[in-house]
C-alpha cells in the first residue's frame, strides 16, 4: 500500500456537517466535503492488511484497498474506473450506505476504520466533475428486449447492466420520475435527486428507455410485458409497511413513514402531490414509531417543516454504547448509533410498546409500557405522551401483491417475498426474474445494487447462453 505507516501516524478524520441550527432551515445536502489533501490523508491510513475483509463487508465487493492505494498516489481517473467496476453508482453508496465494508475493516480492531464511504464518495464526484464519468453504449445490439419493472437501484444497476450488453432495454416506473426510493424515499438533505438525474441521463444515453406514470399490474398488464419482452425482471421494493394494530389506530394524524416522507421530496422537487392528503409537522409534537433509518428521515423532515418536538420510540433494548470487536469483527455490530437526524434534537426513549392511541376526532396522545428484558410489559410501567402527529416506521413486511403479483401466480417464499434464489435469480416463471427488496426484503441500497448487476448477468446468460457481465 501507498504508506505503510499512514495508519500509525493519522487519525480518522470524517466528514463534517453544517450545525444543526443552520442545516434543520432547508432540504439541501448539508455534508462538507472534505479537502482533496484531506481524503489522500485518510486513504493513508488502508493498511497492508493482508486479507482485506472489507472487500467481504461490502456486499458488491468493492475493490477498496486498491482505490485507497490510487488515491494516496494522486491516480484518480484510475481509482474511478475500478470503483465503477463492482458499481454503478458509487456518489449513492457514498452518501447514504451505512458503511458495513468500515465495521469489517482490519484496522477497526484495534482502532478507528478507514474513512471508506467519504473516500468512496470523493471519488465518485470528481469523476462527474472531471468529466471521466461518460455514457457507454454498448457496440452492437442483440435484438433481445428486456423490461425491468421497478426503477430503485435494483432495477436501475441491472438495466444499465443489460443495456450495456446490447439489449434494448425498458424501465417501467409507476411514479413520475425514474428512481424508486432513492427519489421518492430518501430526503434530499441526505441525497439530492440531481445525483440521481444525472445517472438517469447517463442511462438514457446508453439506450435505456424510462416509461414513467405506468403502474404495472393497474395501468398495464404484466402478462402483456412479460409477453412483449424476451425477459423481465421484477424489481420493485418491498412495499407493504408493518402496521401498529392497537385500539385507535384510526384516528386521524397516524399516517406510515412513506406516505409521508415522499411528499417532501416532491415538494422540493416541484412535483405535484396529486389529490392525497398533505402530512405537515409544523407546530406538532410529533411522534415516530420506529428506530430505524425510515424513523430516523421522518426526524429530520419534521424538525426542517417546523415541528415543536420529535420523539422516537424503539420497542428494542437500548444498544451498548460500544461493541466488543473480539466477538462481533468483521461483522455489523449492535451498538448505539446517533443518526443526523438524531442529532438534531430528538428524543429517543427504548424499550418502549405502543398499546393505545387516544384523543377525540384525532390523535392526541399514546398510551405506552415499558418492556422487560424478554420484552414482556413491565407491570406498573404504563405512561402516555402528548401527540399531535404519529409516523409508523417499522419497517417493511413484503412487496404488495395486489396486481403485478397476484396477476403472474408466481410462487413466493415463506415471507412473502418472490421466490428466486441468488444463482439465476429467476423465478417459477422461466421469462421473469426478481432482485432487490422485492426477492430479498427490506435492505440496504447497497444490496439491492449487487442483486441488481447479478441479475443482469443471470438475464443476459439466459438470453445470449453466455455472458460477460461480472455477477
Amino acid at each position: 500500500m501507498g504508506k505503510v505507516t499512514g495508519f500509525l501516524e493519522i487519525d480518522r478524520q470524517e466528514r463534517a456537517y453544517e450545525p444543526a441550527a443552520d442545516r434543520v432551515r432547508h432540504f439541501k445536502e448539508f455534508v462538507i466535503p472534505p479537502s482533496t489533501a484531506e481524503i489522500t490523508k485518510q486513504a493513508a491510513r488502508c493498511m497492508d492488511c493482508g486479507i482485506p475483509y472489507c472487500h467481504t463487508g461490502c456486499p458488491v465487493n468493492n475493490q477498496i484497498p486498491d482505490w485507497n492505494d490510487l488515491v494516496y498516489h494522486a491516480d484518480w481517473r484510475d481509482a474511478a474506473l475500478n470503483l465503477h467496476s463492482t458499481n454503478n453508482f458509487p456518489e449513492i453508496t457514498g452518501r447514504i450506505c451505512p458503511a458495513p465494508c468500515e465495521a469489517a475493516c482490519t484496522l477497526n480492531i484495534i482502532d478507528q476504520p478507514v474513512t471508506i464511504k467519504s473516500i468512496e464518495c470523493a471519488i465518485a464526484d470528481r469523476a462527474f466533475e472531471e468529466g471521466w464519468t461518460v455514457p457507454q453504449p454498448p457496440e452492437r445490439k442483440t435484438g433481445k428486449r428486456v423490461a425491468v419493472v421497478g426503477s430503485g437501484p435494483a432495477g436501475l444497476a441491472a438495466a444499465q447492466q443489460l443495456a450495456r450488453a446490447g439489449h434494448d432495454v425498458h424501465v417501467f416506473e409507476k411514479h413520475a420520475n425514474p428512481g424508486g426510493l432513492l427519489r421518492y424515499g430518501i430526503p434530499d438533505f441526505k441525497m439530492e435527486k440531481s445525483v440521481v438525474e444525472r445517472r438517469v441521463a447517463q442511462m438514457e444515453a446508453e439506450g435505456v428507455t424510462f416509461h414513467c406514470n405506468v403502474h404495472v399490474g393497474k395501468d398495464i398488464d404484466i402478462r402483456k410485458i412479460e409477453r412483449d419482452h424476451d425477459a423481465v425482471l421484477l424489481a420493485g421494493g418491498s412495499e407493504h409497511p408493518r402496521d401498529l394494530e392497537v385500539p385507535g389506530r384510526d384516528l386521524p394524524g397516524i399516517h406510515f413513514a412513506m406516505l409521508f416522507l415522499p411528499q417532501q421530496n416532491r415538494r422540493v422537487s416541484g412535483e405535484s402531490l396529486g389529490d392525497v392528503e398533505p402530512i405537515f409537522a409544523e407546530g406538532k409534537q410529533v411522534i415516530v414509531i420506529g428506530g430505524g433509518d425510515t424513523g430516523s428521515d421522518c426526524i429530520g423532515t419534521s424538525f426542517r417543516q417546523g415541528a415543536t418536538s420529535v420523539t422516537q420510540l424503539e420497542i428494542m433494548p437500548q444498544p451498548p454504547a460500544q461493541e466488543n470487536k473480539a466477538l462481533t469483527w468483521p461483522h455489523w455490530p449492535l451498538k448505539l448509533r446517533t443518526s443526523s437526524s438524531q442529532a438534531e434534537g430528538a428524543s429517543r426513549d427504548f424499550s418502549v410498546a405502543t398499546t393505545r392511541f387516544l384523543g377525540d376526532g384525532k390523535v392526541e396522545k399514546l398510551e405506552c409500557v415499558r418492556l422487560d428484558e424478554q420484552m414482556k410489559p413491565v407491570e406498573g410501567s404504563e405512561f402516555t405522551i402528548p401527540a399531535d402527529l404519529v409516523f409508523l416506521a417499522m419497517g417493511f413486511l413484503h412487496p404488495v401483491k395486489e396486481g403485478m403479483i397476484a396477476d403472474l401466480k408466481i410462487d413466493l417464499d415463506q415471507r412473502g417475498n418472490v421466490k428466486a434464489n441468488e444463482l439465476d435469480y429467476q423465478t417459477s416463471r422461466k421469462k421473469v426474474f426478481a432482485a432487490g427488496d422485492m426477492r430479498r426484503g427490506q435492505s440496504l441500497v447497497v444490496w439491492a445494487i449487487r442483486e441488481g448487476r447479478q441479475a443482469a448477468h443471470a438475464i443476459d446468460k439466459f438470453l445470449m447462453g453466455t455472458t460477460t457481465l461480472p455477477r
